[in-house]
């Protein structure tokens, strides 16, 4: 790359901006394309991204925005024997766990 900074345009605010010889250099090493925003721009843009992100995670968590509860169904755990529900309906000759069992037996369905 050059030695010296060139000046690009701001896509979002039409505002001109130093794209300096450093990161000229940082963005050709990895491979990545010049900006098309100014610094504050790009700030700006990155704190709306977070934002929203925050908004449908903690939307997202509360379940209701997205989809009913899940039907849970009684079932009788093969391990211990003791009554539990599950988020699934329970099929003859199928191992079914409590929450405690199914912990002891997750490295298996993990593959470990």
């Amino acid at each position: 790359m050059s030695g010296s900074g060139s000046t690009l345009m701001c896509r979002d605010c039409g505002s001109e901006f130093l794209f300096t010889a450093g990161e000229q250099e940082f963005y050709s090493e990895r491979g990545f394309v010049p900006p098309s925003r100014c610094p504050d721009c790009r700030s700006n843009r990155r704190r709306e991204r977070e934002a929203l992100a925050s908004q449908a995670t903690s939307v997202r968590s509360t379940g209701s925005a997205y989809r009913e509860p899940r039907p849970m169904f009684p079932a009788i755990c093969s391990d211990c024997g003791r009554p539990t529900t599950v988020p699934f309906e329970p099929r003859p000759g199928r191992s079914v766990f409590c929450r405690e069992c199914f912990q002891n037996h997750r490295d298996e369905y993990r593959g470990a």
